[in-house]
Order: C-alpha cells, then sequence, then structure tokens
C-alpha cells in the first residue's frame, strides 16, 4: 500500500513544499509527500502547480484520494506534460483558494454550534459553504444564524487538532455532528477540531488558526432540501 505523508494536517498554512514522484496513473500523479488537500469530507480539492527543477510548471486541477484511500493524486490539467517516476518536484498550492476554504470550513464548524441540530451534510467550495441541518425549517432565522456566527468570529478563539482512539470516539458517539460523513479513521486514531467552548468533533479537513481569521460571514439562503434536509449556504462576508 503506497502511502502520502499529508503535510497539511500538521501545518495548514504550508503554501509550498518539495516531494518526490512515486507514480504516474491515468488519473494522476501521486507523491510521496503533499501539502495538497484531496477532496474529502465536503471539502474541494487543493489546485496550483508541480514545477520541475528546470521551471517548467505543470497546472493541478485538483486533487483526490486514490483507491486505496491512503495515498494522494494528484490531477494535472489534460494540457500539462506528465512528470517521470522519482522525479524530485516543488509543490505550490493556489493559497487564495485555500485560504477562502480554510476560512469558509472553520465557519461551518462554528454555525454548527449556532444551529443546534444534527448535520445531515455539507459542502465547501471557495465561494460559499453549506450545511445541512435536520430540523424544522420554522427554526431557522437567517439574520439570528448571521448574527451568532458573528459574534462568535468577532470574539475570536483559537482552533487545534486533537487525535483521539477510535475506541474513545465509539464510546463518545455525541462527539459525531454530522450524519453523512464517516469520521477520518487511520491507524487507529482519529483527528478532531476543537474550538474551546464552541466546537469538538472530528474532522479532516484545513483550518485557520483562530476563528477571528474568518473575518464574518453572510448567509446567502436558507430552503428546504427534503423533509430531513434544511440548507444554510454561506459565504464571507
Amino acid at each position: 500500500m503506497t502511502t502520502t505523508e499529508l503535510l497539511f494536517r500538521d501545518d495548514a498554512y504550508l503554501r509550498t513544499a518539495t516531494a518526490t514522484v512515486l507514480a504516474v496513473t491515468g488519473r494522476g500523479v501521486l507523491l510521496d509527500r503533499t501539502i495538497f488537500y484531496p477532496q474529502g469530507g465536503g471539502q474541494a480539492g487543493d489546485t496550483g502547480f508541480l514545477v520541475r527543477p528546470e521551471g517548467a510548471r505543470l497546472a493541478v486541477a485538483d486533487t483526490r484520494k486514490d483507491e486505496t484511500g491512503e495515498g494522494v493524486l494528484h490531477l494535472l490539467a489534460p494540457d500539462a506534460p506528465r512528470p517521470m517516476a522519482g522525479e524530485a518536484l516543488a509543490l505550490e498550492i493556489d493559497w487564495a483558494r485555500r485560504y477562502s476554504l480554510m476560512r469558509l470550513h472553520t465557519a461551518l464548524h462554528v454555525m454548527s454550534s449556532v444551529v443546534v441540530a444534527p448535520v445531515t451534510g455539507g459542502n465547501i467550495a471557495p465561494d460559499r459553504a453549506r450545511l445541512d441541518f435536520d430540523i424544522d425549517m420554522s427554526l431557522l432565522d437567517a439574520r439570528k444564524i448571521e448574527d451568532g456566527v458573528n459574534a462568535i468570529v468577532a470574539r475570536g478563539a483559537p482552533t487545534e487538532t486533537v487525535w483521539i482512539t477510535g475506541e474513545e470516539l465509539d464510546a463518545r458517539p455525541g462527539l459525531v455532528k454530522t450524519m453523512s460523513v464517516q469520521p477520518p479513521r487511520g491507524a487507529g486514531r482519529v483527528r478532531l477540531l476543537r474550538i474551546p467552548d464552541i466546537d469538538l468533533q472530528p474532522c479532516g479537513g484545513t483550518h485557520v488558526a483562530n476563528v477571528a481569521e474568518i473575518g464574518g460571514v453572510r448567509v446567502l439562503r436558507i430552503r428546504s432540501e427534503g423533509r430531513r434536509n434544511k440548507r444554510v449556504e454561506i459565504a464571507l462576508a
């Protein structure tokens, strides 16, 4: 089994790094380590460039997990040349896009503490994000949600990564808020995001170091997506 070291798990602010090509498949380029987040948990995959030693820049159009779930495939633009196995590359993510994803993903964690209801789904794109709640439509008020999230953002609070065992998570099922996404398990451990006095739940995505970096949000719309799904969509203010 080929495993890609996920550098973003320890430092989501890494914009550049170096890596070695392990393989090139029909789907993409497999690296031994990466700063590119692969699509998952509702968060879009990163884009950017793989840079060859002579300076040629290979555009990465998307990033996905491989079929094993342990490797990360960097999907190149159709017209980009393919590197060779063993080649050393520099990695550059589209930082402006990634930082928007980080801010919006963290904002959804804050919103999940404002709207107290089971989460049935979610999605984070660079320009907007949403959560689906199992809640009566009459209990969702756009102004109250917006004001509640922005009040927490204005206070500021650090975020931190916490690891627990799979057994500990099984003993605390209340930590899992998102019904549609499995907690990120690996090597017997589960990765949690903690925002003191605000949120604690399993999450494998990338987040800002302090909720103040979100800078505020606005609720774009609230609509029903079925009997058990009421969707709240937000954007950065």
